[in-house]
């Protein structure tokens, strides 16, 4: 007969058969770290569920700005021309001043001694004076877009904005010549220095502020037909082949 186990005897239900280890305790070789939850660092070693920043190559802790681009030398060519045109165009208001001053009618005007009326009080003389500088403006502008489109053929928008701006100048110096060379302004004044009953001219002036934008609308109107007719094309893009029938 054999006698019973005894409990020390008997084989401990966490015993490892094949080691002798303890299946609570973990081996040298496990993969589970010893302490803390899966995806947080253990110890400085392991890796982290957050992606690392790094001082590296691949990021930087501010964004680079793009440097701002000088312009090209096409650009700057167009405003040196936009800027000569400008220049011409505004001193070409002088011939403007000289012209308005010769073409426009008179306004005469007469004194009987106490206060000064208009001679003819029907005469659309004042209103002449603002026709005649309109349409002096309008010649004026379309002679110089074609002038500008002649000599500057290849040109872009900024021509037009110079034609635009020494249209504006043009006008505003043949419109302060004119009533500089024309009559004084001193209507009373003039009336003593000639004398009772005797008929004088008047100043020259300009009721219509808008004349002042004649040349350059009819500039830039007169410009942009110019170029949208002959100006320039962009070449087409090539047309592909016909296939060759049969091919593959």
């Amino acid at each position: 007969m054999t006698a019973p186990l005894t409990p020390h005897d008997q084989p401990s239900p966490h015993d490892d058969p094949a080691g002798g280890q303890s299946q609570g305790q973990p081996s040298g070789n496990s993969s589970v770290p010893p302490y803390g939850h899966p995806g947080h660092p253990g110890h400085p070693g392991q890796p982290s569920g957050y992606p690392e920043q790094s001082g590296g190559a691949g990021y930087s802790g501010h964004a680079e700005r793009p440097e701002p681009s000088e312009p090209g030398p096409e650009l700057r060519a167009e405003l040196v021309q936009a800027s000569l045109v400008a220049i011409a165009v505004a001193v070409a208001g002088v011939l403007l001043g000289l012209l308005w001053l010769w073409l426009a009618p008179k306004v005469p005007l007469i004194s009987d001694g106490s206060a000064v009326y208009l001679k003819n009080s029907e005469g659309e003389d004042a209103i002449g004076a603002d026709g005649v500088f309109t349409l002096l403006g309008l010649t004026f502008g379309v002679v110089s877009a074609v002038v500008v489109f002649l000599l500057f053929r290849h040109g872009g928008i900024a021509l037009v904005i110079g034609l635009a701006i020494g249209g504006v100048l043009a006008s505003v110096i043949a419109w302060r010549l004119g009533v500089w060379l024309g009559p004084t302004s001193d209507v009373v004044a003039h009336a003593k220095s000639v004398g009772k009953g005797v008929t004088f001219d008047g100043p020259l002036k300009l009721g219509a502020k808008g004349a002042l934008l004649a040349w350059s609308v009819a500039a830039m109107v007169v410009h942009l037909v110019l170029t949208g007719l002959f100006g320039p094309r962009d070449p087409e893009p090539a047309l592909p082949s016909p296939a060759t029938p049969g091919a593959r």
